[in-house]
This record gives C-alpha cells, structure tokens and sequence, in this order.
C-alpha cells in the first residue's frame, strides 16, 4: 500500500466487500474444456480483468480495464504519466472501494491540481488494448513533451540478464498466459522491481507510479516491458523522466517519432543477443566503443 493511502470509515455491511478487494490475487478459478477432451470439464486458472473507475475529488475521471491489484500504484502512476500531478505529494490521499459493477480508487488531489483537471476534464473510457487515453483531439496526439536530458550510458550487453528474469514479476502470468509486465532494469542487468497487469499501459503506470511513491532515481536504469511499443507507452515514460524504454516487441511509427521528439532511446524486438534501437543509440556503450566518432557527433546535435 502507498504510505499516503486513507483509509475511510465504512458501514459494518461494506467491509467485508472491501476485505475483499484487498486480498485479490488477480486469479480465479473457472470451469473450462481441452479441445482434446471436450467431454469432460476441469478448472483452471483465469487472469481476473474489472472496470477501474479513477475519480478524484469525487469525479470520475476515466475507467480503465486492468488487473485487481497494486491499483494505488496504477492510480498514482497514471496521475504522474497524464500530467494530472506533479508529484506524489500532489496527492492527499486514495482509498479503493468496491462499485457496482467494478472497483473504484478515490484520489484527493490538491486544489491547485484538481483546477488544472476540471480545466482539461473529459468524459474517457479505455481498454486493454486501448487506444489513446487522456486525448481529446486529433492534434493532441504525439504532442511533444519536455526534451529528456542525456545522463547515462547503458551496456546493451545486460539486456539478456533483465530478459531471463522477466517473467520473475509475473506471477498471475505464469498462471494464466494472460498478463504483460513492466519493470526496472539497474546498468547491471538487475531487474529490481516490476508489476504485471492484463493491460500493458495499466502494468507500466504501476511500475511508474510505485518508483515514484518511493522516490527512485530515473537516470540510473531503464524500462522493461514485455510488450510492443506504442505512442502512449513512449509518452507515459517520458513523462515521468524515463530515458530507456525496452520492448520484447516492436514500436509502432508514432512511438518512434515521439521518443526521437524527446530524446528517450526506443529499443524494440529485445530478445536474448537481439534488440532494434529505434532512436538515441549514443547512450550505450557498444556505439561509443565501435564509432567514437559518430557518438561524439550525436552528442553534440542532441546535448548543445
């Protein structure tokens, strides 16, 4: 639980839903039929997916489709990743209630935060494999976000260890199939925290919104998701001062033009001694050994 979490007072009768929700697992057991033996049911494991309504202040402000878990984390990261807040101490406190069709998490954001959101307020519903949230018009998208500064350097080489322990944070996900994952990877290769969820922007505001609750550093590592890499995926991490973003998967052209926009380094189709760098590739090591040059010269266009 986040260290600002309020918990409200509640009717007897409610509790128990709210015990509930609290010791979700995110898994269910359902009865289910093997194409090889249609005659006869078993149960298996089924990764849970609910409706997420955040509301702030008392309004509701868009519904999610994710994972019934870590849902502070999710709240505080995609607060930070939309712009809403600045920081965590933007926020005075959240509680996750049960609704009538699906769970609710309850933000008190500061006066001058929920201003600047009633001034930009829309009525938005997302998905899992959703489109943009957080848009309202065409010519929003792809709107550039302040420039990233180049701190680090990152050894390609380490990839391969963060890409073996992936799975390590996904428990639901060994269990059911069904869930995408996003963590954080130290210049060793170490990955030293990460969350799944059943979406692959609600796994990735989880991740953001936890290392910003403990107040963690974004110059010293990167992002690993286990999925492909969209516009809203590069533009959340920019955001939030994220200057690596790998992807298993690939980017799309939008994601690729944005990174470059903002300086982040896109890495997709990371598997074992395999990656594409899309954009910056003068933060790791093997540019900087092979082509001094060519390295000096990107440094130059992109820091002066």
């Amino acid at each position: 639980m986040c260290s600002y979490l309020v918990k409200k007072k509640v009717k007897k009768t409610q509790q128990k839903e709210i015990e509930n929700v609290t010791n979700i697992t995110g898994v269910r057991q359902i009865e289910l039929w093997r194409r090889d033996d249609l005659q006869h049911p078993r149960l298996d494991e089924v990764a849970e997916e609910v409706p997420v309504a955040l509301v702030y202040n008392g309004i509701s402000h868009v519904v999610m489709m994710a994972s019934p878990k870590d849902l502070e984390y999710f709240a505080l990261g995609f607060s930070l990743s939309e712009g809403i807040i600045e920081s965590p101490r933007d926020i005075f406190g959240m509680d996750v209630v049960p609704s009538c069709n699906g769970l609710e998490v309850q933000i008190e954001l500061s006066s001058r935060r929920f201003m600047g959101l009633k001034e930009r307020r829309r009525a938005l519903a997302g998905r899992t494999g959703c489109g943009v949230c957080g848009v309202e018009q065409l010519n929003d998208i792809g709107k550039p976000v302040q420039p990233l500064p180049f701190t680090q350097t990152f050894d390609l080489n380490k990839l391969d260890d963060a890409l073996r322990h992936l799975n390590d944070f996904q428990p639901v996900g060994q269990l059911t199939g069904c869930t995408h994952a996003a963590a954080w990877m130290l210049p060793s290769g170490e990955l030293v925290g990460g969350h799944e969820d059943v979406g692959r922007h609600v796994a990735l505001d989880k991740l953001l919104g936890r290392r910003s609750q403990e107040g963690e550093s974004w110059q010293q590592g990167a992002v690993l998701v286990s999925s492909r890499a969209s516009y809203e995926m590069v533009q959340k991490s920019a955001m939030c001062g994220v200057e690596i973003l790998f992807a298993v998967s690939a980017a799309t052209t939008l994601a690729v033009e944005v990174a470059e926009r903002c300086n982040l380094t896109l890495v997709g189709f990371c598997k074992p001694g395999r990656a594409t760098v899309y954009t910056h590739p003068q933060r790791f090591e093997q540019l900087i050994k092979i082509s001094p040059a060519i390295y000096i010269k990107l440094q130059d266009l992109f820091i002066s």
